[in-house]
């Protein structure tokens, strides 16, 4: 008879990992973070989160509103870049409004949102512009990240499960079949997913009706796309909000437009705007590890020169001491 295990107390077990929350003051803080912190860099491969390390939670209601514009225009900016240089191709004979019988309800209302240019503002510029005339909250830009992940998820999905039914009725004859989009690795995140954030690869176009059923966030529909959210976030989450006439003023388009791109992305969203306080979290602490690991690389963002020229300042103060005292 083997002797028996004693049995280990609870007491013996590791501790769980502690939810660790940093509240975060601006721009700079973040690049003052990652700059110290190997935590928001990304991992080496293989490497596993420690135990110890636990989980953080990056807070970022305290930051000016105008930092949170700059995080979200760096990601959106990012995605519309490389989504337009992976499909550049899509764009060419998109079907319009007359000419999109035979496709799917979601993907009807993604059209509405092509537009036949791109337009010559920038994103941040675009964000700025309706913050500085229709001032509103930062949860009304960050939801913008969680919206357009729903929609992505719900219109490939459609489409996917679309194409299974016409393979399935055989009627394939009169349009191509649409070849749903892989998985590609997040720009915030690094995992595998369908987020808005995605930037799809190896997609196979065989012509514009195909591209037609599937949700890419590009330069051709990022703005229309961003005006609608602000319009209906705004609506939801602040007290204080604007007309639709405002709205379609500052964004540049027609209120009649506005309107109907309005109900579009209501309906993309299955009407439901409401977004949990965890889920709208971690769409925060991804954004701030996205926007980390750009500061890591990247030398021109904004929060990066400041620490650099702070550094510099006091060497810059000795050399003009010593070159006065010279002449």
């Amino acid at each position: 008879m083997s002797p028996s295990r004693p049995r280990r107390s609870s007491r013996d077990s590791p501790p769980l990992p502690q939810i660790q929350r940093i509240r975060l003051r601006d721009i700079a803080h973040i690049v003052e973070l990652a700059q110290d912190d190997q935590w928001l860099q990304p991992r080496s491969p293989g490497r596993r989160l420690r135990r110890e390390e636990g989980k953080r939670i990056y807070e970022i209601s305290s930051m000016p509103v105008t930092d949170v514009i700059e995080m979200v225009a760096r990601l959106l900016t990012k995605i519309t870049q490389t989504n337009d240089r992976t499909h550049h191709d899509m764009h060419r004979n998109i079907p319009g409004q007359d000419g999109s019988a035979g496709i799917t309800g979601a993907s009807s209302s993604i059209l509405a949102f092509h537009g036949k240019n791109v337009p010559s503002i920038t994103i941040q510029s675009y964000l700025s512009r309706i913050h500085k005339y229709c001032p509103t909250s930062y949860e009304v830009f960050l939801s913008l990240l969680v919206y357009f992940d729903r929609m992505t998820e719900k219109v490939n999905q459609n489409a996917a499960d679309w194409r299974q039914g016409r393979s399935r009725s055989g009627s394939t004859a009169s349009h191509p079949q649409p070849t749903p989009p892989p998985q590609a690795s997040s720009p915030v995140s690094g995992a595998s997913s369908t987020a808005v954030e995605s930037t799809i690869s190896g997609l196979s176009v065989s012509d514009a009706y195909n591209m037609s059923h599937f949700f890419v966030v590009d330069s051709y529909n990022i703005h229309r796309l961003v005006i609608a959210g602000v319009t209906c976030a705004s609506k939801f989450f602040s007290d204080i909000f604007y007309t639709n006439s405002r709205y379609a003023k500052v964004g540049g388009l027609p209120l009649v437009e506005l309107n109907h791109l309005e109900l579009q992305f209501l309906i993309l969203n299955d009407f439901r705007l409401a977004v949990p306080v965890e889920e709208l979290e971690s769409y925060g602490t991804m954004l701030v590890q996205f926007y980390a690991r750009e500061a890591i690389t990247n030398t021109n963002l904004p929060g990066v020169l400041a620490p650099l020229a702070a550094l510099a300042a006091p060497a810059l103060a000795l050399h003009e001491q010593n070159r006065e005292g010279r002449t």
